[in-house]
């Protein structure tokens, strides 16, 4: 996994303030594999509550804070809440993904 300690606990605290301690957090794409360089970070976050916002306002504000933290780079989140139906890329990130 291409993330350090300190990159992985911004991202699980930036998470959890964003939608609390519930919320799970899958990386996946290139920055699961070792052995290839650069690539953005892909998110897959599930939650277990109903989301109080619009869904693209959250991921907004959890990339910008993630941007404030971690310095200006490319991120892709999926945001999957349990009462949705899950999806071909859900079931992907999750089984070729790390949980963080």
């Amino acid at each position: 996994m291409r993330l350090n300690q300190w990159e992985i606990q911004i991202i699980k605290s930036t998470v959890r303030k964003v939608l609390g301690e519930n919320a799970k957090i899958w990386l996946f794409g290139s920055r699961v594999d070792d052995n290839k360089r650069g690539g953005d970070i892909d998110l897959l976050i599930e939650t277990n509550t109903p989301l109080i916002d619009n869904r693209w306002r959250i991921e907004a504000r959890i990339d910008f804070a993630l941007q404030r933290a971690l310095g200006e780079q490319k991120i892709d989140i999926i945001l999957h809440t349990v009462d949705e139906k899950i999806q071909p890329i859900h079931q992907i990130a999750k089984q070729k993904g790390i949980r963080l």
